[in-house]
């Protein structure tokens, strides 16, 4: 089991293993810890500690909810739709965003982004109505998903 422990097996060493106090160490040492003392309560947030701790509590939350109002009021942006703030951004851009990026956009990305109503442009689109109704007549009638 556990053997004894004697101390007299132990003899003790001759020299400490740090360094002595420097000269008048401990007769300076009470002075230093009351200077350090008397400064920490000669603060100025001294009234503070004095209030009862309801009121502490009350005060540190009106300075939260100010600070929160502030910011508030402070920074308020009329709201911009995500459209309005996209249709801002050039074409080109956009297109060169998409393609630097390493993620590739598919055509099921594309399809769960909401349609945006764009008006259909006139300058290429040249087709007579008859035209339109011939080409939406060839299309199959079945429902295909991608």
């Amino acid at each position: 089991m556990n053997t004894p422990f004697r101390l007299d097996k132990h003899p003790r060493r001759s020299q400490p293993p740090l360094a002595s106090p420097p000269d008048r160490y401990f007769e300076q040492l009470p002075s230093r810890v009351m200077e350090r003392v008397t400064s920490e309560v000669n603060s100025p947030v001294r009234w503070l500690g004095l209030l009862p701790a309801p009121l502490r509590t009350a005060l540190a939350s009106l300075v939260l909810l100010g600070g929160f109002a502030t910011t508030y009021v402070l920074i308020q942006h009329p709201p911009t739709p995500p459209a309005d703030s996209l249709a801002s951004v050039p074409q080109q851009e956009l297109v060169d965003y998409l393609l630097a990026s390493d993620q590739r956009v598919t055509l099921t990305d594309l399809a769960e982004l909401p349609a945006t109503a764009q008006p259909l442009p006139e300058t290429y689109l040249q087709a007579s109505p008859s035209e339109v109704q011939d080409v939406l007549d060839a299309q199959p009638l079945e429902d295909t998903y991608l």
